[in-house]
């Protein structure tokens, strides 16, 4: 189940992380980008500072969410 809270999460990480840092995706790329960041920072978090919960796994989502949209607009997306 903590898989697929990650990724339920991951979709609404990658919405908040598209909108904060202001870039403009469409549906599918957000969402893969919010369970991506979901995955690597919900895992990471929990890892590095052992916290549990759901909120600590949407802190981490967030993030990751953020680091993924930053390597991506950075690295992938050129306009």
């Amino acid at each position: 189940m903590g898989v697929v809270w990650l990724i339920i999460v991951g979709a609404a990480a990658g919405f908040f992380a598209t909108r904060i840092m202001k870039v403009e995706a469409d549906v599918i790329t957000t969402v893969v980008i919010g369970i991506v960041g979901a995955v690597i920072g919900g895992l990471v978090i929990r890892f590095l500072i052992a916290v549990t919960g759901l909120f600590a796994g949407l802190v981490g989502a967030v993030l990751g969410a953020l680091a993924v949209l930053w390597m991506w607009k950075t690295y992938i997306q050129r306009k």
